[in-house]
């Protein structure tokens, strides 16, 4: 049984002011026609379908084109809401579209009803577990532990009870503790945010959303990546999405098709003159690319952005990197410009007090930004 496993579409999001909608439309143009050259069985979408909860109404439509459009070519559509989605909205008229094929996850109440499939090896179930923190789970389960993010998941596996003969599929939206991430991802620090995956154990393959960069996460899991680089850390990434081939139970195949943006992201740098001159740039396709610029002249040129423009329309960042920046500070050290808000604070904690948060501490902090940010 085939699967194209996709995440992280971020419809409606906007990257240093630019609106990427133009962009995803591109991009899932290529997926549909990755659909229609695979005619998967089913195609699985593993969260943060929008960019944040009350998504505009272009990327909405967006969406619901590509959903209607995706399951005229394929079996079934299996979507789940990740951190950035409302999974009220997103679960809206889950149970009208079913038997159209087209499934959406509920919003958790304690269970996950499987999705079964057939083919000539038997039965294949497909479980849909959107994003959970702790508290949206310890509620159903008076009595049991429930302090950290293994804890919830161990708990919401737990009540599935899987049936170890028959293949066994998990969709859900997770950060596996060991597992590689990008700047444009919005994690938070300390153990209690991290899940163990020896949790999801049991799956036979376990699609994962969360992370922006395509890699495996063990044995039976994998993030696919986002289909867009949404950040300068992630340029020059080959992005792909993973068609994954599941045969006898344990057979499990995947195989990453890679995608072309329509203005891939890069980052140069050098002095003004230097960047400017039409040998420089004729022929190497950097007009059309979003940039980020370091300008390297000791003095700083007048109306630099706008002037830079007229050669590269998608100049999204400029900076300056010369004697006085470093003196002044202005460039952060890459491993400050990669940390989150969450990992930043617990960094200017530990300094200010000799010793980490505590995981009670760490919780209490997330909430607060999860609610002062709450779109």
């Amino acid at each position: 049984m085939k699967f194209i496993h996709l995440s992280d579409l971020h419809l409606g999001k906007r990257v240093n002011g630019f609106s990427m909608l133009e962009d995803q439309r591109y991009i899932l143009g290529q997926l549909l026609e990755l659909a229609r050259a695979e005619r998967p069985d089913g195609v699985l979408i593993a969260g943060d379908v929008y960019d944040r909860a009350a998504p505009p109404a272009e990327a909405v439509e967006l969406f619901d084109s590509f959903l209607v459009q995706l399951a005229g070519l394929c079996g079934r559509v299996f979507v789940i809401s990740g951190n950035h989605d409302s999974p009220e909205r997103l679960a809206f008229g889950g149970r009208l579209m079913a038997p159209a094929g087209v499934h959406l996850a509920p919003v958790y109440d304690g269970r996950v009803e499987p999705v079964e499939l057939r083919d000539e090896h038997g039965p294949l179930r497909v479980y849909l577990l959107p994003f959970l923190r702790p508290a949206g789970v310890r509620r159903f389960f008076e009595g049991e532990t429930i302090e950290t993010v293994t804890d919830a998941m161990r708990a919401a596996v737990g009540r599935m009870r899987l049936d170890p003969g028959v293949r066994n599929l998990l969709v859900t939206h997770q950060f596996v503790v060991g597992s590689a991430r990008a700047e444009s991802e919005e994690l938070f620090a300390g153990g209690a945010e991290g899940v163990d995956g020896a949790v999801f154990a049991p799956f036979d393959y376990v699609a994962l959303g969360h992370l922006h960069r395509p890699q495996a996460a063990g044995g039976n899991m994998r993030y696919c990546g986002t289909p867009l680089a949404y950040s300068f850390s992630e340029a020059g990434e080959q992005k792909s999405a993973a068609v994954v081939s599941l045969g006898a139970k344990g057979e499990v195949s995947v195989r990453c098709v890679p995608l072309a943006p329509l203005h891939p992201m890069r980052e140069i740098r050098g002095r003004y003159e230097e960047l400017t001159a039409r040998p420089y740039y004729a022929g190497t396709g950097l007009p059309g690319c979003y940039l980020h610029i370091t300008l390297t002249d000791e003095e700083d040129q007048p109306d630099a952005v706008g002037r830079l423009r007229a050669v590269y329309p998608l100049l999204m960042r400029l900076d300056y990197d010369n004697a006085r920046t470093r003196a002044a500070g202005e460039l952060p050290d890459a491993a400050a410009a990669a940390q989150s808000p969450m990992e930043l604070f617990a960094r200017l904690y530990e300094s200010q007090n000799g010793c980490p948060m505590t995981p009670r501490q760490a919780g209490y902090l997330e909430g607060l930004m999860q609610e002062i940010w709450q779109p």
